[in-house]
């Protein structure tokens, strides 16, 4: 079995709306080829789960999850119970876990905070492997990989051989379902913010007001007010809060300071 190749790459890919379900079946044969079965989210803030171009999830039409299953779109809370959603917000790369804690190819602290009690009940799953998808303006995905084999708990060697490759494949099924089902833009195109614009954003978001910023770049508040006003309406923002999280999101300013 080749398990990666450029074929399969392109198979897994969604280029339109009416190409969601035949990706999801490539995606799909590709698991079950590995012993392993799909489970997709395009966005943990959601419970929805993907939907094909008439609307039949994807889970269930092409994943092989029934309603007879524990599956996660029934939990309204499972994307705060979760340790899997949870280890997602602190981990770009594939990982796999188990009660016994989470497993990366590089070590990543944040991991071991994690409770993982009651996880079988909490993950929905005795073990997976996980691929985060961290995508543009914060929304993060994720596809786990859960063993055919519901008594399997023991995923080294699985995710040592196939981690890497699962993690492209759900990349890019997962960016390329969320850009062609994404109808409404996050941003406005032509979004772009002037030098002052970013200067009055970034004191704004350490918390100075309209005044002491005034003070601090030798222009008048209502100069302030002005480039302020002009980002939120570029960044088509409702507030000033508004503003400078969408104008860190671009990455003009940080939040980190």
């Amino acid at each position: 079995m080749q398990l990666l190749s450029q074929e399969k790459i392109d198979a897994v890919r969604v280029t339109s709306p009416g190409h969601i379900k035949p990706a999801a079946e490539a995606l799909h044969a590709i698991a079950h080829e590995c012993g392993m079965r799909v489970a997709p989210a395009h966005d943990l803030a959601d419970k929805r789960t993907p939907v094909d171009a008439e609307g039949n999830m994807l889970a269930t039409s092409i994943f092989g999850w029934s309603d007879e299953d524990r599956v996660w779109w029934q939990n309204s809370r499972i994307a705060l119970d979760s340790p899997l959603t949870t280890a997602c917000r602190f981990e770009s790369q594939p990982f796999w876990a188990n009660a016994e804690g989470f497993r990366t190819r590089e070590n990543n602290p944040y991991l071991r905070s994690i409770d993982v009690a009651n996880f079988e009940q909490r993950a929905m799953t005795k073990a997976a492997i996980v691929v985060p998808v961290h995508l543009p303006f914060g929304q993060i995905g994720a596809v786990s990989f859960n063993p055919i084999d519901r008594t399997k708990t023991d995923l080294t060697d699985d995710f040592n051989t196939m981690s890497d490759a699962f993690g492209l494949y759900a990349r890019t099924f997962i960016a390329t379902y969320v850009q062609i089902m994404g109808a409404m833009q996050a941003l406005p195109s032509g979004s772009r913010l002037s030098k002052r614009e970013v200067e009055c954003l970034r004191w704004a978001a350490i918390g100075k007001t309209d005044i002491e910023i005034s003070l601090i770049m030798s222009r008048s508040r209502a100069t302030v007010r002005f480039h302020i006003h002009n980002a939120a309406t570029k960044l088509n923002a409702v507030n000033r809060s508004q503003t400078v999280f969408k104008a860190a999101q671009l990455g003009y300013i940080s939040l980190h300071n």
